[in-house]
Parts: C-alpha cells; structure tokens; sequence
C-alpha cells in the first residue's frame, strides 16, 4: 500500500473510533436495532418493577423486556436503583400532575374531601404505579426512604394545614401521622384492584363517570370518619 493510502487508511479509523466514541452510553452501535422511546423504556420499567418487585427484576430480566442489551441499564442510568428511581419519577410525577388544584378558599373539610378524590381518581389511571407503590411499604429499604422523602412526606404536609384547622375548630379529633397514612392511603385500592372489584359487582370496564363516582364514594367515607372522630372523642 502507497504512503498516500495507508494515511487515508489511518484517517479513516481515526473517525471510526470517533464516531464509535461519540456514541452514548447504552445506545446501539451501527447496524443494530434502534432503542424504544425513553418514554417506552420507562413504561416497561414499570411494567416490569410492578408484577415482580424490585428484586425479582433483575438487570437481565429488565433487558430482556426492554428489547435492550444486558448492560443498557447500567450504561444508561448507573444502576438498577437508579432505573428504578427514574421509573418512579416520571409515573408518581406524572399522576401528582395531574391531581386537581383545590381553591385554598374551599372549607377545610371539603378542600381534604376533593384531594383525598381527587388522589383515588388518578389512582384509577394509573394502577401500576399503585401497585408499585404498594410492593415498597412492607420494605424496610432505601426505595421506601426515596418514596417517603420525596413524594409521601410533602403529599401528606399539602393536607396538614387543613387538618391542623379541622382539630382546633374542634371538627376533627388528633389523628396520628401514622394513623391519618393509612386511613387515607389503603382505601386507594377500591380503584386498582379491578378483578377483585369485578367480583364484588363492579361493572367492567367501567366508565369514566363511574370511576369518578367511586373515587367520590371512597372519599366520603374516609373524610366523613375522620370528621366523626371529633364528636366521639367528646
């Protein structure tokens, strides 16, 4: 081969090793098929952290549902917890998005009735982010501190203000923390677990207005217990 050749030889893999390097981390290389859709990716994570919990999806068995290579995950995101984070982000984000805004000049007690609703409505949308959620509390673990720090601890502080001025109007007894939790979360169910509530008679599927009606009932029954612990702790 010619000086002239072996130098544009030489140019050529420079680029290649370039463009082989400008390449993100966990993105295919040339030829092989292109990724899903971040928004995808983060649906099947879901998908998969749900039916299985956190242990049982392993970084094979997240690859493999993905449609990914076996170190996407770690290549992507850093780790497995960090997937799992980025999983939780974008599901629990996007159902407090769409939690309705309550006008801070609604009564207290019916400003608690429309979030508590308003929670169990968009519960219905999104089951598997419920049963997620539902996996992680029975686990002493780092995920349940995230889950705490960041979405459990300022939901319930949105309500404190309210509740606070329910118990010195008099109109609701001192509920504590812990209590107030699994008074208002455990309910939630009513929304998601749908062949137990097909069962029970639900029509399936049901319709928007049904589901909403649901939420509405549940709701009302929660608030109205609090609100009756004020007269018999008289």
């Amino acid at each position: 081969m010619s000086m002239a050749g072996s130098a544009h030889a030489a140019r050529e893999t420079r680029v290649g090793v370039r463009a082989e390097s400008a390449r993100r981390p966990g993105r295919p290389g040339a030829g092989t098929p292109a990724l899903p859709e971040e928004e995808n990716i983060l649906l099947r994570g879901l998908e998969a952290f749900a039916e299985l919990g956190y242990e049982r999806a392993s970084a094979r068995e997240l690859a493999r549902r993905l449609g990914v290579s076996h170190n996407f995950i770690n290549d992507r995101y850093g780790s497995k917890a960090a997937f799992w984070r980025a999983v939780v982000d974008a599901a629990l984000g996007a159902q407090l998005a769409r939690l309705p805004q309550v006008d801070p000049s609604t009564d207290d007690a019916d400003c608690l009735r429309q979030t508590i609703t308003g929670f169990y409505r968009t519960a219905a949308d999104s089951p598997l982010v419920q049963r997620l959620f539902v996996n992680e509390l029975n686990q002493d673990s780092e995920r349940l501190d995230y889950l705490y720090e960041q979405y459990i601890a300022p939901t319930l502080e949105t309500l404190m203000a309210s509740i606070e001025r329910l118990v010195a109007a008099g109109r609701m007894a001192p509920v504590p923390m812990d209590v107030l939790f699994f008074a208002v979360v455990p309910p939630v169910s009513g929304m998601v677990d749908v062949p137990l509530a097909r069962r029970l008679g639900r029509p399936e599927p049901a319709s928007p207005e049904q589901l909403t009606a649901t939420a509405e009932s549940l709701a009302a029954l929660v608030v109205n217990g609090l609100l009756a612990t004020a007269s018999r702790s008289r």
